[in-house]
């Protein structure tokens, strides 16, 4: 039997880690410049809001329709310069939508960052779960994941004081924090990935080991790789779906409150993450992914039921900050047992594991506002709490003891432990 990670000695996490760290910070400072925006400048060109809806899904939608491809991109051009080349392509398509002369310019610079938006983030991922030993993986994924988080943080407040500038400097801020990241993530990482063949062939990465490709159709099959996608979905439904979509809401025609309420929810339930990320990943690694997803996603359920009949602002903040401290564990336990399953050269099924927190995001809101016309919040927040429960119990499915065969060498007999069945 595998031995648990806790016995692992604490290293140094690598150069790469802590410059992907940067990079994410980089790019959500941008990102949180233009969110807030974003719906304004749309407006402007005297649209509707569903046009206006269509811009935020267009992103989305070319975000989930690029990410297959983005896997064998990898594959052959290596996580390097396909992740600097997305990078390249969100900031040119943002910094050419603050120039945008007509509604349909803008609808179409929005996809074509998308596409950018899919290679930056697998690639991104799939290199931050190879530079780290699998013992130390969920520090490595809490450290980049801060990152974002801490630019998200920053974001909304640069933004809007460029908007009192301009509706249109926001997304040329955005364009030149993209081309920094672009930038140090060109010079500072470190060039690993091989052409396909090679890989097959067991060629060397950079730092001398030899990491040959996961057969796919193993990744597929792996219960933890499973586990990790329905967590993901979940994630995507309830977080970047449901909650975005619906909790406004509530604070404003069930609270009676100002819609500025729900910033300041929003925001001290990113800090209460912020700050629980160390703690997670340290428990992650230690105890093991398994007990993580299962507890995390359960008290996810739970929290997800119980917003739905908040009545005041205190109880709803305290609850969106306890689900802050869960999503800390949501956001690095499926992430790193992916990187248990895909090892050092897991592209494809990288990609797949974004594409399912992108479904999760782009269906999820759809059906939420749908259930609330024809129910109750209740029954939409609920919806999401079953995926939730669903996705714990399936957790239950992983292995007792954390593994990361893939990771190296490998071996088959290694590999089939983790199999359901």
């Amino acid at each position: 039997m595998p031995r648990p990670f806790r016995s692992a000695p604490r290293e140094r996490l690598s150069r790469d880690v802590y410059v992907l760290g940067l990079i994410a910070f980089f790019v959500m400072v941008g990102f949180g410049v233009v969110v807030p925006v974003l719906p304004v400048f749309v407006r402007s060109f005297g649209v509707g809001y569903a046009e206006v809806g269509a811009v935020v899904s267009a992103f989305a939608l070319m975000r989930l329709v690029a990410s297959p491809f983005v896997g064998k991109l990898i594959d052959l051009m290596g996580e390097r310069v396909v992740l600097a080349v997305g990078i390249g392509i969100v900031a040119v398509s943002s910094g050419l939508v603050g120039i945008a002369a007509d509604y349909p310019h803008l609808l179409i610079l929005r996809g074509v960052g998308g596409i950018g938006s899919a290679m930056f983030t697998v690639a991104a991922m799939t290199l931050l779960l190879g530079s780290t030993s699998a013992a130390h993986r969920a520090r490595a994924v809490g450290f980049y994941q801060g990152g974002f988080l801490i630019g998200g943080m920053t974001g909304p407040a640069i933004g809007g004081l460029l908007a009192t500038i301009s509706l249109t400097a926001p997304f040329f801020f955005y364009a030149g924090t993209l081309a920094v990241a672009g930038i140090v993530g060109l010079v500072l990482l470190r060039p690993r990935a091989q052409p396909a063949d090679r890989q097959a062939a067991g060629a060397p990465d950079a730092d001398g080991s030899v990491n040959p490709l996961v057969p796919l159709r193993d990744v597929l099959r792996d219960a933890r790789f499973r586990a990790a996608c329905l967590a993901n979905f979940a994630q995507g439904w309830n977080s970047f779906g449901v909650r975005s979509a619906l909790i406004p809401v509530i604070v404003v025609e069930v609270i009676k409150g100002p819609s500025s309420f729900t910033g300041i929810a929003f925001a001290i339930a990113a800090v209460a993450q912020t700050l629980a990320l160390g703690p997670a990943a340290r428990f992650i690694d230690r105890a093991g992914r398994k007990p993580a997803l299962v507890l995390s996603l359960a008290a996810a359920a739970a929290l997800t039921v119980a917003i739905s009949f908040t009545g005041d602002i205190v109880t709803l903040t305290v609850l969106l900050s306890l689900y802050g401290v869960v999503s800390a564990f949501l956001g690095i336990a499926p992430a790193a047992s992916v990187g248990d399953v895909v090892g050092r050269r897991g592209g494809r099924g990288i990609a797949i594991f974004s594409m399912s927190s992108d479904i999760g995001a782009i269906v999820g809101p759809l059906a939420a506002g749908a259930l609330v016309d024809a129910f109750s919040f209740p029954v939409a927040f609920g919806v999401g709490a079953v995926f939730f429960l669903a996705a714990s119990l399936y957790s239950l499915r992983m292995p007792r003891a954390v593994s990361a065969a893939p990771a190296s060498v490998g071996t088959n007999d290694a590999r089939a432990d983790n199999r359901e069945g």
